[in-house]
């Protein structure tokens, strides 16, 4: 795979047999490694959903994947929501002195292997050597009795 930016990455359909499952919207980053672990997917019924990305593979069509079950459906409480790192959250964010973070290049194994930084000469793709990239940004957290009360009770037949 050629460097692929996450800006790239939001243009791409999610498809599955030729078929679109939707499109992807933001690109989850791990939150310690500096990788991406994968693509919040708007699908065609309004939902959004995750895609890991050792489960899909780069086409020319887009992101392939072999069924729409490798789609998950993460509630608001899961790992992935809580720990990982949205680059649409990231972008803004000052790194490297006096730039901000505009983008991520994204290498074999979907590891980052470049930054895109915003500056007064404007945007350029560096090596991300030494660079850190942000933690995330602390969302408040929910309780159990908080996740009770959002579950939808089963239908009684």
């Amino acid at each position: 795979m050629r460097g692929l930016t996450g800006e790239e990455l939001l243009r791409l359909p999610v498809r599955a047999r030729g078929i679109r499952l939707g499109r992807v919207v933001d690109v989850l980053i791990h939150p310690t490694d500096p990788r991406a672990l994968g693509a919040d997917v708007l699908c065609g019924d309004d939902r959004h959903r995750f895609l890991p990305f050792p489960a899909a593979r780069l086409g020319s069509r887009g992101l392939e994947v072999t069924s729409p079950l490798v789609l998950l459906d993460l509630q608001d409480d899961s790992s992935y929501r809580l720990e990982a790192r949205a680059l649409r959250e990231l972008r803004g964010i000052p790194v490297a002195g006096r730039s901000s973070l505009q983008d991520v290049v994204l290498g074999p194994d979907w590891a980052i292997v470049e930054v895109v930084l915003s500056g007064s000469e404007g945007p350029r793709r560096v090596p991300l050597d030494g660079i850190v990239l942000p933690p995330r940004r602390e969302r408040p957290r929910v309780s159990r009795e908080q996740r009770r009360r959002r579950r939808p009770r089963p239908r009684s037949r």
